[in-house]
């Protein structure tokens, strides 16, 4: 995530998480890893040699879990929290892979090159500003909004690449109109329930840049495992 506000000051606490073969370093204030992060890592369309971006990577638990299934990737994280972003390297070196985590602000045009990505993911705040809803700071668009988020992704993906991230349901509509405006043609979507009497929780969705129209509806994913 990273978009959010996390806490100011010294970290109180770390624990280590084990992610395949890699691990995970996370700490009190950073926003932690979750079912979302482990359901888009999954879902997204990675290939050997693919650059990637991650927008609002957090501890960088995306990225690390997206070279556990390719680890031939170009991995750069941006997070404008500076505790996150040096914990997001931190857990790079620890599991001694390259890549880069850009401390900043991803509206940001001059900090990123236009199209140079295969592949741009994210697990954006999911609730405007003031909507009322639950889950604390980090999950509502204070800093970014989906317009912004979709913006971002628009510019920094090559022509034919790809853009994919979770968010909620009920936003669909939007995020398929916020993805329009910058050429990012939703190809792939799926639904996420907790048990087959429950409503969707969360939506996965994949755009091609300057992709044909023409949507493909994976079958709704069941969440039965727990993130700890």
């Amino acid at each position: 995530m990273g978009m959010g506000n996390t806490a100011k000051g010294l970290w109180t606490m770390e624990r280590m998480e084990r992610l395949g073969r890699y691990v995970l370093l996370q700490a009190e204030g950073v926003f932690p890893l979750g079912a979302d992060t482990l359901d888009l890592s999954r879902f997204a369309t990675v290939r050997r040699g693919f650059r990637v971006c991650d927008l609002g990577c957090g501890s960088g638990a995306l990225g690390l879990l997206l070279l556990e299934r390719e680890e031939k990737l170009e991995l750069t994280g941006v997070e404008v929290e500076p505790a996150a972003a040096e914990l997001a390297r931190r857990n790079l070196a620890l599991n001694g892979l390259c890549g880069q985590v850009l401390t900043g602000d991803l509206r940001d045009r001059a900090l990123l090159p236009s199209g140079y990505f295969d592949l741009v993911v994210s697990n954006p705040p999911w609730f405007r500003e003031g909507g009322g809803h639950s889950g604390g700071p980090a999950r509502c668009e204070e800093r970014c909004s989906m317009e912004q988020l979709c913006a971002a992704a628009g510019r920094l993906v090559k022509n034919g690449g790809r853009a994919a991230l979770v968010h909620r349901p009920e936003r669909l509509p939007e995020l398929f109109a916020q993805l329009g405006a910058v050429s990012l043609e939703p190809k792939r979507m799926r639904l996420v329930q907790h048990s087959p009497d429950a409503p969707p929780s969360a939506v996965l969705v994949e755009a091609v840049r300057q992709g044909r129209p023409g949507l493909e509806v994976l079958p709704v994913l069941l969440r039965t495992e727990r993130v700890k």
